[in-house]
């Protein structure tokens, strides 16, 4: 055992004793045969007199073995009910803390940037207009930060696997819970094979000669490699992708700026002209309505830093920081990117229109800077758009397989499911998700745009019913501790929101849905069954869900858990609760004596 830098002690893994027994008469018995010290064998002069060389890498081999041997979480009572063992598989999840500041901050500022921003826009752009482009998003933007503010609340308070999957099933009910982590599942296993084609699309921006499956191939396989080290492979190269997305973005709202001014090399000053003509509205009211559910799907992934909380070294100070840069992720890359995009590129662009969902060509980014005649830029703004659709199919992996392995521990599904080896990989739920992974070979086929029109439909509306249930599960935290006679005081960190921030967070994932069903069945005066249930069927996937949980366990299900009955203790990494609160007011005292712009910065820092 030995101290962190963050304060808390960390158990090395042992080996048991009775492995270390025979390794040590194994290793008698090739000391004795090699007859004397000074012998070497005259066969191999490289090798030591005692086999070294052999030896370590026969140690290395049995290490990287072992290493996909299961972790086990030792007993548990068998007389517990279904929600308490499921809470209790939570806390003891094996999973490795890896993950560092650093990877979670920028898993907060930009892992799940990808297509639905760079490329969605355009055609959200193309739906409503400007002005119903900036309304949308800033609309959706707030409920995005209530959720994530009601999220790391929860997450530092319960930094437990499955983060708030395994919070549905304490808070509200575990049939709520069943149906929200099948549909997680079938969100993130269904995006991994949707970005690879994705990517190779990309690629065609400059050579469309290869065969897609050629790319699909190596994007693949590059996946592979990043998860074979586990969330160590996943922090560090979710840390480089972000850094390239953030980077570029920043760099896009400078050269926005330039441009809107006059300072391209052709177009001249071009201000808020393409507000008027061909206007800031389009289509209307049902206009406005479809740009709602473009832009939910941009922000989508945003959630992806809970799922961090149970693989972070300290996450007491890292959350609380992490969710506090979803506001400048909000603010800069969405609220500023794409009011310079109504300014740069009129809704009317032909190009706008592409020949698919993830057509680098049709990114009104791209648009915007060959508008203004710059050359060789628009194909860095096309590798960049590349970098972020890995960047979302590394993290479809990730998601995927720690749900995989929460629906395990909750008791929906097989329990090999929640097989995790001793490094800390999910490896069933990896598994999963990269078998799931080779749809992506569809991209070969003549029929790819209706499999994956449909694919995209069994999750399309995952990401709004995810964000809703937080905040209501939030509210029925908040509620639970006022009903057990408990206050936010035992909580190191609160959301800023508040609780009427998760109760606006409700009622607008309430409103895009009612949308959405509207845009879905009248997208003309008519109504249209086909493309009703392209875009509407994930709510039904949910109700097939819900009758599956009722039918398995015979209709005898709790709908609602009561809050004197809500768990607020199992999962909680706290030992001294007065030492807790004592280093809090410490800290909050400390914040206190500094000057104004300091306290701002802790705020929203």
């Amino acid at each position: 055992m030995s101290k962190s830098k963050g304060g808390e002690y960390e158990l090395y893994d042992f080996e048991p004793i009775a492995e270390n027994e025979s390794k040590t008469i194994q290793y008698a018995e090739e000391i004795s045969n090699v007859g004397s010290v000074g012998s070497v064998d005259s066969k191999d002069n490289s090798k030591t007199p005692y086999g070294e060389d052999d030896s370590n890498k026969k140690s290395m081999w049995k290490n990287f073995i072992d290493g996909f041997k299961r972790m086990e979480l030792g007993d548990i009572d068998p007389n517990l009910s279904e929600v308490e063992r499921a809470n209790i598989i939570a806390e003891r999840a094996p999973l490795k803390r890896s993950l560092k500041n650093r990877h979670v901050q920028m898993i907060a500022i930009g892992s799940a940037i990808g297509t639905g921003l760079f490329v969605g826009s355009g055609t959200a752009l193309r739906t409503g207009g400007p002005a119903s482009l900036i309304i949308c998003y800033f609309l959706i933007g707030t409920m995005i930060f209530c959720t994530v503010q009601a999220l790391g609340e929860l997450a530092v308070a319960y930094p437990v696997a499955g983060s708030f999957l395994s919070l549905n099933s304490r808070f509200i009910s575990p049939i709520w819970g069943f149906c929200m982590a099948w549909n997680y599942v079938l969100q993130w296993i269904i995006v991994m094979p949707l970005e690879l084609v994705a990517a190779s699309l990309t690629i065609r921006y400059w050579n469309d000669e290869i065969n897609s499956a050629a790319w699909v191939t190596i994007f693949y396989f590059t996946i592979v490699f990043i998860n074979i080290f586990g969330v160590k492979g996943y922090g560090e190269a979710e840390f480089v992708f972000s850094t390239i997305k953030v980077v570029a973005i920043l760099g896009f709202i400078i050269l926005g700026i330039v441009l809107n001014c006059g300072g391209g090399p052709v177009g001249g000053y071009i201000g808020g002209k393409y507000w008027y003509n061909p206007g800031a509205f389009h289509h209307g009211f049902k206009g406005l309505c479809g740009v709602f559910v473009t832009a939910a799907f941009s922000f989508s992934g945003t959630e992806l830093v809970g799922l961090t909380s149970a693989e972070t070294a300290n996450p007491r100070k890292t959350l609380p920081s992490a969710t506090k840069q979803v506001f400048w992720r909000i603010t800069l890359f969405y609220m500023v990117s794409l009011t310079l995009i109504g300014l740069l590129v009129p809704y009317n662009d032909p190009r706008l229109m592409g020949n698919s969902s993830a057509d680098a060509a049709a990114s009104p980014f791209v648009i915007a800077i060959r508008n203004a005649g710059i050359k060789g830029l628009p194909s860095v703004m096309n590798a960049v758009i590349l970098i972020a659709v890995l960047s979302v199919a590394n993290s479809a992996v990730f998601a995927a397989s720690r749900t995989v392995a929460s629906l395990a521990d909750q008791g929906f599904a097989p329990k090999f499911f929640g097989y995790i080896d001793r490094k800390g990989r999910p490896l069933v739920g990896v598994g999963i998700s990269f078998a799931f992974g080779l749809l992506c070979y569809l991209a070969a086929s003549d029929k790819e745009a209706v499999a994956f029109a449909w694919m995209m439909a069994i999750s399309g509306l995952s990401s709004i019913f995810t964000w809703g249930s937080i905040c209501f599960t939030h509210v029925r935290f908040r509620r639970a501790l006022h009903v057990q006679g408990r206050g936010t005081n035992e909580l190191t960190f609160t959301a800023m929101s508040g609780v009427y921030g998760s109760i606006w967070g409700v009622i607008l994932n309430i409103l895009v849905l009612m949308a959405e069903f509207w845009y879905s069945l009248f997208p003309t005066n008519k109504p249209d069954a086909y493309n009703f249930f392209e875009n509407y069927l994930n709510a039904v996937v949910l109700v097939f869900f819900f009758f599956v949980y009722l039918i398995w366990k015979k209709f005898r299900v709790t709908f609602l858990i009561r809050a004197k009955d809500v768990d607020l203790d199992t999962g909680r990494r706290v030992e001294d609760w007065d030492l807790l609160k004592q280093e809090i007011e410490e800290e909050k005292a400390f914040i206190a004596s500094k000057p104004f712009y300091y306290r701002v910065y802790k705020m929203w820092c």
